[in-house]
C-alpha cells in the first residue's frame, strides 16, 4: 500500500485535474449551444436549395450552370477532411482520419487522391501516409460564411479546370451531444436526380431557369460547405463536452477511491502507534 504522502499527492493531483476537466465541460457546452443553434437553422434551407438545384440544373444542357453537373472519367479525387485544431474530443478527429484512410483506400489505385484539410488534427496524421494538397487552419479563427466562401471558390474553380474530377467532403454530422456522425457528402459534380415530386411540378421561373442555377448553384455549394462546417463545429463542442464530462466523472470516482485507501492507510498508522505506546506501557509494568 502507498505511503501516506504518496496517496495525498495524488489526490491533490486528481482533484486539479477534475477541476480542468469540469471547467472544459461548462466552457464546450457553453459554445454548443450557440453552435447548436446555428447549424439547426441553417440545415433545413442548405438541404432544401441543394436539392431543388440539383434537379433544374438535370435539366439543363450546354448551360454554364451544368458544368457543375458534368460527369466525366474520375482520374483525380480530391477529399476534403473536416477536422478540428484541438484534442481532448474523444473520438471526433480519430473518426475523420480513419473514415478519410478507408475512403482513399477504397478508390481505384489508378486514381490520384490529394486531401484538402480543414483542421489541424487531420494534417498532423493523415500527412504521414497521404498527399495533402493544402491544409487550412486558419478558418477556425474567424468561422463565417465569407471564410468559408472562398474555400469553396477554389474547390469550384480546380472542378471547372479539370484539376479535379470529384471533389468529396467528409465531417462529423451533429445528431446530439453525445452523438456525432461522419458524413461523406459529394461536393462535386453535382448529383443529378428526378424525383416523382419534382416531375410533376410545374414551375413559373423568374428570370429563367438558365439564369436562376447559373446564379443559385455556386452559392448552393458555398453553402453547402458552410453548412458542412457549422455541423463540424457543433459536433466538435458536443464531444468535447461529453468528453470531459466522462473524464470528470472518472476523476470524482478515482479521487473517492485514493480518499478510501489513504483513510485506511490513515486508521492503519494510528492503530499501530497505539499498539506500540500499549506495548510500551505494558513493557514497562513488567
Amino acid at each position: 500500500m502507498a505511503n501516506l504522502k504518496d496517496l495525498r499527492s495524488r489526490i491533490t493531483s486528481v482533484s486539479s485535474t477534475m477541476q480542468i476537466t469540469s471547467a472544459m465541460k461548462m466552457v464546450s457546452a457553453s459554445k454548443l449551444s450557440k453552435a447548436q443553434d446555428a447549424i439547426t437553422a441553417m440545415r433545413p434551407y442548405s438541404e432544401k436549395l441543394t436539392e431543388l438545384l440539383q434537379g433544374l440544373s438535370a435539366t439543363l444542357e450546354g448551360d454554364s450552370g451544368s458544368k457543375y453537373a458534368e460527369q466525366r472519367e474520375v482520374k483525380n479525387v480530391l477529399i476534403v477532411a473536416i477536422s478540428s485544431n484541438r484534442g481532448l474530443a474523444g473520438a471526433f478527429n480519430t473518426n475523420i482520419v480513419k473514415g478519410v484512410r478507408e475512403l482513399a483506400d477504397s478508390l481505384d489505385s489508378k486514381k490520384n487522391v490529394e486531401v484538402l484539410t480543414l483542421g489541424k488534427k487531420a494534417n498532423d496524421v493523415l500527412r504521414k501516409n497521404l498527399t495533402i494538397k493544402e491544409n487550412n487552419n486558419h478558418i477556425y479563427d474567424q468561422l463565417d460564411y465569407t471564410n468559408v466562401a472562398e474555400i469553396a471558390e477554389n474547390l469550384m474553380k480546380g472542378f471547372l479546370d479539370e484539376k479535379y474530377d470529384e471533389i468529396i467532403i467528409m465531417y462529423n454530422q451533429f445528431i446530439n451531444a453525445a452523438t456525432q456522425i461522419v458524413i461523406t457528402e459529394q461536393f462535386l459534380p453535382l448529383k443529378q436526380f428526378e424525383t416523382e415530386e419534382n416531375s410533376n411540378l410545374d414551375y413559373i421561373f423568374e428570370p429563367t431557369k438558365e439564369e436562376i442555377v447559373r446564379e443559385l448553384i455556386p452559392k448552393s455549394l458555398k453553402m453547402q460547405l458552410f453548412k458542412a462546417m457549422s455541423d463540424s463545429l457543433a459536433s466538435e463542442h458536443g464531444a468535447r463536452m461529453t468528453a470531459m464530462h466522462k473524464a470528470t466523472d472518472n476523476a470524482i470516482d478515482l479521487r473517492d477511491s485514493l480518499k478510501l485507501s489513504y483513510n485506511k492507510a490513515r486508521q492503519a498508522a494510528i492503530t499501530n502507534e497505539i499498539l506500540e505506546i500499549v506495548g510500551g506501557a505494558e513493557a514497562l509494568k513488567n
